[in-house]
């Protein structure tokens, strides 16, 4: 089953692709300068930004297209939500010690992630609504 790229679910996956660009330059090519800042370590940071690279040209991919499998628009959704959990799961498990200023990074990001994860669901769903 393929699901058609509506400007609605389109615009959610450049938006995704270009936050989560930016995010994994920053923190890629910022690993050194953030890691004290936020009191995160610095291959974390570097290995985070640099998992988005593929994520991004995935996006960027996806949302080109004019139809898609549903499965790869929800795989999209689910490694949102994926991110959103373990970004706030190792703060709750202890996994790092961060600053205040780490704490909010954190969460920002993930509450970013999961903006995204809504709206492309939304999207999704409008879109099999529409029987696209």
């Amino acid at each position: 089953m393929t699901v058609a790229i509506t400007p609605f679910l389109r615009n959610a996956l450049y938006l995704d692709a270009a936050v989560s660009g930016a995010a994994g330059l920053l923190m890629a090519g910022g690993a050194g300068v953030l890691s004290p800042l936020l009191g995160l370590p610095q291959p974390l940071l570097l290995w985070a930004g640099l998992v988005l690279i593929p994520f991004v040209a995935m996006l960027v991919f996806t949302a080109r297209k004019e139809r898609v499998p549903r499965l790869l628009m929800i795989d999209i959704v689910a490694l949102n939500a994926l991110w959103v959990a373990a970004s706030l799961g190792m703060l709750v498990a202890g996994l790092v010690e961060p600053s205040l200023l780490g704490i909010a990074f954190v969460v920002a990001q993930a509450v970013a992630v999961a903006g995204f994860a809504g709206l492309q669901a939304a999207a999704l769903r409008a879109a099999a609504a529409q029987g696209a």
